[in-house]
């Protein structure tokens, strides 16, 4: 563990939550591109890539997968929805839920988007294993501060 005083003493470039910050907002930025030509954000392509991944899936599941509240999702899944790729529809089992599933276009949208996760991996300039060994220590990261909070 990190001394709090050293921590509290480490300049601004030097401290973790601005290297985190900087790197989210610098892989966001290099998907923009290849994302503007499939007519999608950020937001609406992972909520994309996940429907690819598990199917139709609760709006409940998706927030929880995507740590994303529901007044972002919503709007979000809305404008998805707007564009032709998802459907929504209440649970016949319990109307409180509602279930986001994939249209004909946003399947084949699928096909679409095939080189992007390629195209980003190559741009990081690490190799696929220092990429697994990264994505551990984020999500390790990750549980532990959600884990600590008082």
């Amino acid at each position: 563990m990190t001394d709090s005083s050293t921590a509290e003493a480490l300049a601004l470039d030097d401290k973790l939550c601005l290297a985190l910050y900087t790197a989210s907002r610098a892989m966001t930025a290099r998907y923009r591109e290849p994302l503007s030509t499939l007519g999608l954000t950020y937001p609406q392509y992972l909520v994309m890539m996940l429907l690819w991944e598990d199917g139709a899936s609760s709006v409940g599941q998706i927030g929880s997968r995507l740590s994303l509240e529901s007044s972002t999702l919503s709007p979000l899944l809305k404008r998805l929805e707007t564009m032709g790729l998802v459907s929504r529809t209440r649970d016949t089992e319990d109307e409180r839920s509602v279930i986001v599933g994939l249209t004909r276009s946003g399947r084949t949208l699928q096909r679409r988007s095939a080189g992007v996760s390629t195209e980003i991996c190559d741009a990081t300039g690490l190799s696929m294993q220092q990429q697994d060994e990264l994505v551990e220590q984020l999500r390790t990261l990750a549980t532990t501060l959600l884990s600590t909070r008082h």
